[in-house]
């Protein structure tokens, strides 16, 4: 057996503090502390939005006074939607979020890639293309599609799955070019169960591709679902209902962040209000639940 002199061992036991230190993969390296940020989607503010009583303007200007630091402008509130406004526009909104101390954290587009029709899908692969290409002239890290809402009852599961898959991945692609993440979203649509949507997200099987976590459209055990589908969540959409056993009750907001904590989840938690009453003050009341919970 070799022998090492006392400098020898000295610079050897260096060397191993420092592969101690500076793990050789990532897979071996400590959990990051938990670093969250306030959200806000627009769709809180939809009926004002869509008969005209607010813009967009609006809109950024109550998350700057409320102190949001981003929030995720849906595609169909932009004039013209589902056609792609002009550069002007978009770069406006770009630099009105910015100077008022905003991040826009993401978009998102009505899509059906259910339907059995190939021109119709094809169609909503063209939309995802648009505004892929509108959320990389925003700055946006991330753009939100559905599954679909079409009869497909007389068709096998596993045959709509394998032309959906085929879509997602040339819209995921198309994002990755682009430098845009494109996130599925829960619906309970064609994809109800924390099972159904993970094996979408498998079967596409990109870096580029993740799911925006509804915690409201689960229907059963809506926390264990969410904590089975954090670990593949790149947003959410944080809302004040959700369901256990299919009867809707009041979020426990406590209980919804600490499953987050306790993920390697990093990033936004846009919220997003429904039902009866003024959007202003139910955000209002909502984002102070949340900021008392994300310290």
């Amino acid at each position: 057996m070799k022998r090492f002199n006392k400098n020898q061992l000295r610079t050897l036991i260096v060397l191993l503090s420092l592969v101690t230190c500076f793990p050789l993969t990532g897979n071996s390296q400590q959990k990051l502390p938990t670093k969250l940020k306030t959200s806000l989607n627009a769709y809180s503010f939809n009926v004002p939005l869509m008969k005209g009583e607010m813009n967009l303007d609006d809109l950024l200007e109550y998350c700057a006074a409320n102190q949001f630091d981003a929030v995720d402008i849906t595609a169909y509130y932009f004039p013209g939607y589902p056609e792609v406004p002009s550069d002007e526009y978009l770069y406006h909104i770009k630099q009105k979020a910015f100077l008022l101390g905003l991040e826009i954290s993401g978009t998102g587009v009505r899509n059906d890639f259910t339907d059995p029709d190939p021109a119709k899908r094809k169609a909503s692969v063209e939309l995802v293309k648009n505004w892929i290409l509108a959320a990389e002239k925003l700055g946006a890290p991330v753009i939100r599609v559905f599954s679909g809402t079409a009869d497909v009852s007389h068709l096998p599961r596993k045959q709509v799955i394998e032309y959906m898959v085929a879509d997602l991945k040339e819209c995921v692609e198309f994002g990755k070019a682009h430098g845009v993440i494109v996130a599925i979203q829960n619906h309970h649509d064609f994809l109800k169960t924390a099972d159904e949507t993970i094996d979408i997200i498998n079967r596409v099987d990109s870096d580029w591709f993740g799911l925006i976590l509804d915690i409201g459209s689960f229907r059963n055990d809506a926390y264990q679902e969410i904590e089975k589908a954090i670990p593949y969540a790149v947003s959410w959409q944080l809302k004040e209902n959700l369901y256990l056993n299919g009867v809707e009750q009041k979020t426990d907001v406590a209980k919804v962040m600490s499953l987050i904590k306790k993920s390697s989840y990093r990033g936004y938690i846009p919220i997003e209000t429904l039902g009866e009453g003024d959007p202003k003050e139910k955000v209002k009341i909502f984002l102070s639940e949340i900021r008392e919970l994300i310290k």
